[in-house]
């Protein structure tokens, strides 16, 4: 079995509605995740401001 080379600690809290902020251990500022585009669309919600998707870091960090 191969060796384990980093574990990521984090805890997401919820701000409001599908605004949420992660907190990466090491860094200070937190990530914010929420709704934009089709996205809000399908869930039906008018958020306050347009916020990139969890679905948006993972394709991302796919394509980067």
């Amino acid at each position: 079995m191969s060796e384990v080379v980093h574990t990521s600690r984090m805890r997401v809290e919820r701000v409001a509605g599908p605004l949420r902020h992660a907190y990466l251990e090491g860094f200070e500022e937190p990530m914010r995740f929420g709704v934009h585009g089709g996205i809000k669309k399908f869930y039906g919600v008018e958020p306050e401001e347009d916020v990139p998707a969890t679905l948006d870091y993972m394709v991302g960090a796919v394509g980067g």
